[in-house]
């Protein structure tokens, strides 16, 4: 089967971009350098997830959804899940803003802290709704925030919690959350395309006609 490309990272300029697949290819476009993928390396696997940059566009890292990290470029490596039990797969990680750690989050809840990543609090023994599909970091990176399927949001140290769509009838899962750079709200976003705004984030309009595939 072809692998499928999995998250899209922006430069820190916003004038490029790479796109990541669940075998670890990577593909750079417009500012965005390439500096090396799995395939490129032989390293034979299907279950890449994310990858998060580091803050002068210098290098990325690669996770896996067994917790496996990949550094590339000047992203140093600073440990990772790869070969120890996990509860549940890991399904996002990010970056400190020094670049020297990174979080890694999983489906259940679960945080795991590298290098200079500080641990704030985990949903690893909450019962869930739904699978935690996001973490974001609050401005001063003392604080995250998860973001779960059913639109639930969980805020951990100095992130603040604006609200969520828990108990919300939705037309479709929750994909992704977007914080503001000031941490003062945030968007969310469904699988159809919708759009949902918390705090001082703005509305500026939505697709929600898109289908929703997969799990």
């Amino acid at each position: 089967m072809l692998p499928t490309a999995t998250e899209m990272v922006s430069t820190s300029t916003g004038d490029g971009y790479w796109q990541v697949a669940s075998d670890g290819g990577v593909f750079s476009f417009g500012s965005a350098k390439f500096f090396g993928s799995l395939p490129g390396l032989n390293v034979r696997v299907t279950n890449i997830i994310g990858m998060a940059r580091t803050a002068d566009d210098g290098g990325y890292w690669l996770v896996g959804s067994d917790g496996g990290v990949f550094a590339f470029g000047t992203a140093p490596f600073k440990g990772s899940m790869g070969g120890k039990p996990l509860n549940a797969p890991v399904a996002r990680m990010a970056p400190t803003a020094s670049g020297n750690g990174y979080w890694l989050v999983a489906r259940d809840g679960g945080v795991f802290g590298f290098g200079d990543a500080p641990f704030h609090g985990s949903l690893g023994n909450t019962r869930l709704n739904a699978p935690v599909i996001d973490i974001d970091i609050a401005p001063d990176g003392a604080g995250y925030w998860m973001t779960a399927e059913d639109g639930g949001v969980f805020a951990f140290g100095s992130a603040v919690f604006h609200g969520s769509l828990a108990n919300t009838r939705l037309d479709g899962r929750i994909t992704s959350m977007a914080p503001m750079p000031d941490g003062g709200g945030y968007w969310l976003t469904g699988c159809d395309g919708g759009v949902f705004t918390f705090g001082n984030a703005k509305f500026f309009g939505s697709d929600p006609r898109y289908g929703c595939r997969g799990t």
